[in-house]
């Protein structure tokens, strides 16, 4: 038995950057001519021009809240169709097309097709061991948020029978587990260490659960050894509603490696400017998904791309994993300061380098620190910035000019140091 979903996780790197890249154009004129929000998000864009990292850096990133304004704006204008206002006209099919609408927080609301896989978690599945002929205990929700799908659809998509188990009534989950037998478990790691130790409580042996699918929150290193302890080999998937899967852990716990039939870029936070390999930025995924053709998605999510490729013999890009959030907007001295307002100071001065804005002071003695690397640490140079600074935000601050390479790689642009005792 093929230890990989299919031959696209073991391509040569050039091979899949070739085949991604010549997709790329047509997916775009998909977007342009199918889904009308996109069409303005890309207006003016010559589509068959867009054939490389450097001419995709180029457009501009959709942010979450342009997805949630749009279809919100939508909902409140008469529009050609219902599905146009449901979905702002960022997806590229109607009722009858779309199979089921689900809600995330907002509320955004995404449709799902009838493909086989959609939400392209199948080869996350294959990767954390499941097989065609095993029994798949689906923990995730059923309702509003599509999780549950997600792992339904991957599951038979691998070969699974599946039950849908969803959320609470840990008990009753425990004695279903226990009847069923089943091999596999999806959901999240906490819900799983739930059932776990409820099982313990009432002394019932769950023996044939042997490996899960976790996501929807953090997995840490403990709770991994924790769930390894009692015969469980836990494996982890980031994705979101939005994109579906964007990239899954293997056997060989290195980072995660990226899926396929998508792009993903680290970009600047606050910006949609690629980082250099290893530094820590946005992640920024450009899906293929004829349905829901998102360009340059901002996924407001922190990350890393790790160098080399991964011992378990998959070829794509790996990713460090989640960490944390992009979005690091704070409120000084009553104004809100933008993780764009820093990168436009910085862009402003060619001789600036990384830069991050700390502030510091207890509540209602706020204090603004900008550290900007540079090789010249000219006074001509800290004053320009801290005249920019003020020129951009309103507001003042000191500026700091620091030697290349040590601001830490950690993603942030803006750093809240405040004490709130």
């Amino acid at each position: 038995m093929s230890n990989f979903f299919d031959g696209l996780e073991t391509r040569a790197p050039e091979q899949r950057e070739q085949d991604l890249m010549a997709a790329l154009p047509g997916a775009i004129v998909h977007a342009q001519t199918q889904a009308p929000a996109l069409a303005r998000q890309l207006a003016g864009v010559d589509a068959r021009a867009v054939t490389s990292r450097a001419a995709l850096a180029a457009l501009p990133v959709l942010r979450k809240h342009e997805l949630l304004e749009g279809q919100q704006r939508s909902r409140a204008a008469p529009g050609p169709n219902d599905a146009e206002k449901v979905f702002g006209g960022y997806a590229a099919l109607g009722w009858g097309q779309a199979l089921r609408v689900f809600a995330s927080p907002g509320p955004i609301y995404e449709p799902e097709s009838a493909r086989r896989d959609y939400w392209r978690f199948g080869r996350a599945l294959y990767a954390a061991g499941f097989r065609q002929g095993h029994l798949t205990y689906n923990c995730f929700s059923y309702h509003f948020t599509p999780a549950g799908s997600m792992m339904e659809t991957a599951a038979h998509a691998v070969g699974c029978t599946v039950f849908p188990g969803g959320t609470g009534q840990t008990e009753q989950q425990v004695m279903a587990i226990r009847d069923l037998g089943p091999s596999g478990y999806t959901g999240t790691p906490s819900f799983l260490k739930i059932i776990l130790e409820k099982a313990e409580e009432l002394g019932v042996r769950l023996d044939t659960l042997r490996r899960a699918l976790v996501s929807g929150e953090a997995f840490p290193p403990s709770l991994r050894d924790w769930l390894s302890a009692r015969g469980v080999q836990g494996y982890q998937a980031y994705g979101s509603a939005d994109l579906g899967l964007i990239a899954f852990e293997t056997e060989a716990r290195e980072g995660l490696v990226v899926g396929e039939d998508i792009i993903v870029e680290i970009v600047r936070p606050g910006t949609g400017d690629p980082v250099a390999e290893g530094e820590v930025g946005e992640v920024v995924v450009t899906t293929l998904n004829p349905d829901y053709p998102l360009v340059r998605f901002g996924t407001g999510d922190l990350s890393a791309v790790l160098p080399g490729q991964s011992s378990c013999g998959r070829t794509n890009l790996r990713l460090r994993g989640w960490m944390g959030r992009a979005d690091q907007t704070t409120k000084v001295r009553g104004l809100f300061v933008h993780p764009s307002q820093v990168a436009e100071i910085l862009r402003r001065h060619p001789q600036a380098g990384r830069g991050r804005l700390v502030v510091t002071g207890a509540t209602g003695a706020d204090r603004m620190v900008l550290r900007v690397e540079a090789a010249d640490a000219a006074p001509a140079l800290a004053q320009a910035l801290a005249e920019s600074v003020r020129d951009v935000t309103k507001l003042r601050a000191e500026v700091e000019l620091v030697a290349p390479g040590s601001l830490p790689n950690d993603g942030k642009v803006i750093e809240d140091a405040r004490s709130y005792d």
